[in-house]
């Protein structure tokens, strides 16, 4: 990144074009952003994003305690309209968004539609990852004062497919082939569940400084 960073800014000075960079906060998390004013009318930006976020919640009627773990890097083709702060955002992200979650304690549970107990279950552990190469599409606003500072917001939308979901026990059962099956269809369910995260919505707002 710092490469592309130093690369940028001796282009940017050869060709008298303004290079930014800033920080921003959003959906993604905390990151870091370059930007290189390529064309009169499009720029490129490249940058990365990275936060953990508590994840509890309830799937297919069982309860977890997770964390949402967010890493991205990103490069993009913003495309401005003449007089206006709006643009148009398209661009690839390399993704390394995971979901880790284990199930809280329980004296039972019901799995792929059967009961079990929770000394027989033990704990259910979980992990949802995606593509790693997801792209982005969205819009934008850009505000800059005397062409040096300036706030950016972002809204669009990350592509990260269907989500690629385990599931194991750790009890005494887990190899048994009755709960096997059981498991496997809760590995169904909670993939259904989870199919939301397929299109990751971006929201951010950043503070650019232009050289």
């Amino acid at each position: 990144m710092l490469a592309l960073v130093v690369a940028a800014t001796g282009v940017a000075q050869a060709d008298d074009s303004s290079f930014g960079i800033g920080v921003k906060a959003g959906t993604l998390g905390i990151g870091l952003e370059g930007r290189w004013d390529a064309l009169p009318f499009m720029d490129l930006r490249f940058g990365a994003n990275s936060y953990e976020l508590d994840a509890d919640d309830s799937y297919s009627g069982i309860d977890y305690e997770g964390t949402l773990d967010l890493e991205t890097y990103y490069l993009t083709a913003n495309f401005n309209f003449p007089l206006s702060p709006f643009r148009i955002t398209a661009g690839v992200f390399s993704n390394g968004n995971e979901l880790n979650m284990t199930s809280a304690v329980a004296d039972d549970f019901t799995i792929g539609g059967d009961s079990y107990t929770g000394a027989e279950v033990g704990t259910l552990t979980t992990n949802t990852s995606f593509e790693t190469t997801a792209p982005y599409l969205g819009i934008g606003l850009d505000f800059e004062l005397f062409d040096k500072a300036g706030l950016n917001f972002d809204l669009g939308v990350l592509w990260q497919d269907e989500p690629l979901v385990t599931l194991v026990a750790s009890g005494p059962i887990a190899d048994d082939p009755n709960f096997q099956a059981s498991l496997a269809s809760e590995l169904e369910a909670l993939t259904d569940d989870l199919s939301n995260f397929k299109a990751y919505p971006v929201i951010s707002l950043a503070f650019i400084y232009n050289f």
